[in-house]
């Protein structure tokens, strides 16, 4: 069983930002235990900072392989630009480098069909260029998972969804892949 940890818990808060903050708390509480503490005490002061300089490890790690800004601005100048044709082309082979079998699906709810591991999910791009995303697509991919027996589903656009249709999508499970997010997705590489 897989725990996953709150979004808004310190640590993955941490694991979000900077590499260097996790390393300057841990910093401080370093030179807090040798400022304020006894002599006896101190080296147990210095490693209640030990989980900052984990947190700060993985992310700098997380952040040294991510695409900068810049390159994502430019993924999503590019994505943006494309036709269907080249826009499905590109989502199909960046499933397909992480592992998935792609299947494209001729609905008007779902794009494709992805199988990893055993897991089915479906995938609905084709209105990602829309200015506007509301309940109704996430409703029609919501029975299309249903009727295909899929574990997961993804939807996917360039700009982000209505605050309405992103409360909804939430309470239904449906992952909303979209700016920034989609911009690191098509730039990530294969997984080893």
């Amino acid at each position: 069983m897989k725990l996953k940890m709150s979004d808004n818990s310190l640590f993955a808060i941490l694991l979000r930002s900077r590499w260097w903050i996790s390393m300057a708390i841990m910093a401080v509480i370093a030179l807090l235990s040798v400022a304020l503490l006894p002599e006896p005490y101190v080296g147990f002061g210095v490693m209640g900072g030990f989980p900052f300089l984990v947190i700060g490890i993985l992310a700098a790690r997380k952040q040294w392989h991510a695409p900068s800004a810049a390159h994502v601005a430019n993924m999503l100048t590019q994505a943006g630009a494309m036709s269907w044709r080249d826009f499905s082309a590109l989502i199909a082979q960046t499933f397909t480098r992480q592992g998935y079998t792609v299947t494209r699906l001729d609905s008007p709810a779902a794009d494709f069909l992805l199988v990893k591991g055993g897991r089915v999910m479906l995938v609905s791009c084709k209105r990602w260029k829309a200015a506007n995303h509301g309940v109704d697509a996430l409703r029609d991919l919501l029975a299309a998972k249903a009727a295909r027996e899929a574990q997961q589903c993804s939807y996917i656009s360039l700009s982000p969804v209505s605050e309405t249709a992103s409360r909804f999508a939430a309470a239904q499970g449906v992952a909303l892949v979209s700016g920034d997010t989609l911009g690191r997705f098509l730039l990530e590489k294969p997984q080893a």
